[in-house]
């Protein structure tokens, strides 16, 4: 997969969901599905819990929701982790569980929408959202080595895995870039067509929709294809070297253990951003104009940053893409910060989508190739808890604390500029 270029990566996306006799399109399908269903549940409950009561009431329930965006991750990390990795065929049920209870939860929902019910069924829908995540990262190089190994054999005529012929590390970068920019157009889609449906008819409406565009991705994900005996061989046989490694991440490896202080940073900073910007548009009785324009910003920012991972990532290693995307972080926050207006706050959303989007498919595409097939599931689950973890604490502050627009861009400022240049300098001393 050495496709360069944003015009190839989208052609070849659009090509990938499209062909669904290869295992990686069905994987596309899920993918898109999956992030159509989560975006209509976000809209719903943005309108339920923050849009509907005043900035001051709004903060209750939004630190409660982030308290539970950190819980479902004490079931997938300890317990579902494992499990993930016990079984290659068996991520197959676990994706379509996933659908499936988040379809069945959101019709529940929709009838209790103005209930104290709604918190609980919230969780097991984060819970299972986090699953399909964990789940995801796994299932990519899984399904990019059944396509390989497909093709291979078609070439050469015989099924034995190849010592030569089938790239099996690189291309995850592109594989994930892929899912990334369809699940951006699709979330940038089912957002719009959401905020319609809340506007002209309401939130329950939104989580009915919702419920059948779940069942829909539980039917494709019955579809998934099933993994060969070498891949399945290649998940389960871990050796008691790579056991003890991978009982270590994030420590065990130097690039996925600096890789992922780096995305965690970032994750903390998107949250951070998010909620100042959210806030500080509420205070200022912004309409929902501002909003959609924060987050159509932030969408267009994203595919210009898959377009920049796409176009460079076969020249560039990883490790530079993340040194310069938190560094290019903390430049746009100190220039915003001198421009404290409402639209220098919308643009900074959009520079945050493209450093972000540039970090999260370069992190997976390290941490893929470092870690053991066999041991992939739980290190995402760790991973994940991780990120998320930060991720709430970045946001837990604007929303705890009043910060104006400047005080709160310097702050990013400063901190993910010295952070860009300590993964810069701190991995190299590391390998030393």
């Amino acid at each position: 997969m050495r496709r360069r270029g944003f015009g190839s990566l989208a052609w070849a996306s659009a090509q990938d969901l499209f062909d669904q006799s290869t295992a990686f399109g069905r994987l596309a399908l899920v993918h898109v599905l999956m992030m159509a269903g989560d975006t209509l549940v976000t809209v719903s409950l943005a309108g339920s819990l923050f849009f509907s009561v005043t900035p001051t009431a709004a903060k209750g329930r939004v630190l409660l929701y982030l308290l539970l965006t950190i819980a479902p991750f004490a079931v997938v990390s300890p317990v579902l982790g494992p499990l993930i990795d016990r079984s290659a065929n068996g991520r197959r049920v676990l994706v379509a569980l996933s659908a499936g209870v988040r379809g069945l939860l959101c019709w529940l929902m929709s009838q209790h929408l103005n209930s104290l019910w709604l918190f609980p069924m919230a969780f097991f829908v984060l819970v299972a959202s986090k699953l399909y995540v964990v789940t995801r990262g796994t299932l990519v190089p899984e399904m990019a080595r059944t396509d390989q190994l497909r093709e291979h054999t078609a070439r050469v005529g015989h099924a034995g895995w190849p010592s030569e012929g089938v790239d099996q590390e690189e291309g995850f970068a592109g594989f994930n870039a892929q899912l990334t920019l369809l699940g951006t157009v699709v979330g940038l889609i089912a957002g719009s067509v959401g905020a319609g449906i809340l506007k002209g008819i309401g939130a329950t409406s939104v989580l009915v929709v919702a419920t059948f565009v779940f069942l829909a991705a539980t039917v494709a994900s019955v579809r998934l294809q099933q993994p060969t005996k070498q891949i399945r061989d290649l998940v389960s046989g871990l050796t008691q070297a790579e056991r003890d490694l991978n009982a270590l991440n994030p420590l065990g490896d130097v690039e996925v253990a600096w890789g992922l202080g780096a995305a965690a940073l970032m994750r903390f900073t998107v949250g951070f951003a998010t909620f100042l910007l959210a806030f500080g548009l509420r205070r200022a009785h912004a309409g929902l104009g501002w909003f959609a324009f924060a987050l159509g910003l932030g969408a267009l920012g994203a595919l210009a940053g898959l377009a920049l991972v796409t176009r460079v990532r076969n020249a560039v290693p990883e490790s530079t893409l993340l040194t310069a995307a938190l560094v290019a972080t903390g430049v746009g926050a100190g220039v915003a910060s001198a421009h404290p207006a409402l639209i220098a706050q919308v643009v900074l959303a959009g520079w945050l989508g493209l450093c972000a989007a540039v970090v999260q498919p370069s992190f997976d595409a390290i941490t893929q190739r470092n870690v053991a097939p066999g041991a992939q599931g739980r290190t995402f689950a760790r991973f994940a808890v991780r990120q998320q973890l930060f991720w709430v604490i970045g946001a837990v502050i604007p929303v705890a604390i009043t910060l104006r627009f400047a005080v709160g861009d310097r702050l990013l400022a400063v901190l993910m500029i010295l952070a860009g240049l300590g993964y810069g300098i701190g991995r190299r001393f590391a390998h030393r």
